[in-house]
């Protein structure tokens, strides 16, 4: 039974895809991919809804198509602007997989705010097995986000990143700690992710944990960094200690 589920969801997942850049993604033809990815979705919502619900959500998603492909449109400029070694915007629709990512995440975070079960995270699952960047569907994240390299990123399901963000590979924003109930069970549905800012950079390696740590706007988080706390807006982290920033760089997002 799931096994079909899991087959319809990603086919539905290729086909709005590629519904979203017909003549780079698909073969040109925009309204077929837009009605196979909807009756594949439809087909894999009725595993866990009903079929009214079915309908009524598959239709939803796609009028939401326009603005999901503005929304990675941003994103591609912030690749190519990002990374010197992009000689196209082509190139990043074609070729790099944090687009496959980022472009499954917006795709999977509608039906997340939906609230249909599984189908999202069988979607960014499927990403993460093709690109080995891991991004839960319910983290929500601003336009102009960019993962230069990408492998290793692990975005967790309370994350939230703000506008013009740039992470490189082997990033992490994940949970400091669980919470139990009594019976020794974990609680659900808690803040557990850190908030990243607007304008902000995160290389390598860096490691950032738990619910109430914020990254203000504008900083920038050096590589292997280990953070647990708070950061102020306009900070440079360096080996985990804060260093306030006196001149932003040149680079830009």
């Amino acid at each position: 039974m799931y096994n079909g589920l899991r087959r319809h969801a990603e086919s539905a997942l290729q086909h709005l895809f590629a519904a979203l850049f017909p003549d780079y993604l698909g073969d040109g033809d925009r309204q077929g991919d837009i009605e196979q990815g909807a009756k594949e979705l439809r087909t894999a919502l009725n595993y866990v809804l009903s079929e009214e619900k079915a309908d009524v959500y598959a239709e939803q998603l796609v009028r939401r198509l326009p603005e999901i492909r503005d929304t990675l449109r941003t994103d591609i400029t912030a690749a190519y602007r990002g990374d010197p070694a992009a000689q196209s915007e082509d190139e990043v629709i074609l070729a790099y997989p944090a687009f496959t990512a980022i472009g499954a995440y917006r795709i999977a975070h509608e039906l997340y705010k939906m609230n249909v079960p599984l189908v999202p995270r069988i979607m960014t699952e499927y990403a993460h097995r093709l690109t080995g960047i891991d991004i839960h569907p319910g983290a929500q994240i601003g336009e102009s986000f960019f993962i230069d390299h990408g492998t290793g990123v692990v975005i967790g399901e309370t994350t939230t990143i703000g506008h013009h963000v740039k992470l490189y590979q082997n990033v992490t924003i994940g949970a400091k700690s669980f919470k139990a109930a009594p019976d020794g069970s974990l609680i659900k549905g808690i803040k557990r992710h850190p908030d990243i800012g607007n304008e902000v950079v995160i290389y390598s390696g860096a490691t950032i944990l738990g619910g109430d740590t914020v990254i203000g706007d504008r900083c920038i988080i050096g590589g292997n960094v280990w953070l647990t706390s708070s950061v102020e807006a306009g900070s440079t982290v360096l080996n985990g200690l804060p260093e306030q920033k006196t001149e932003r760089q040149n680079e830009r997002i």
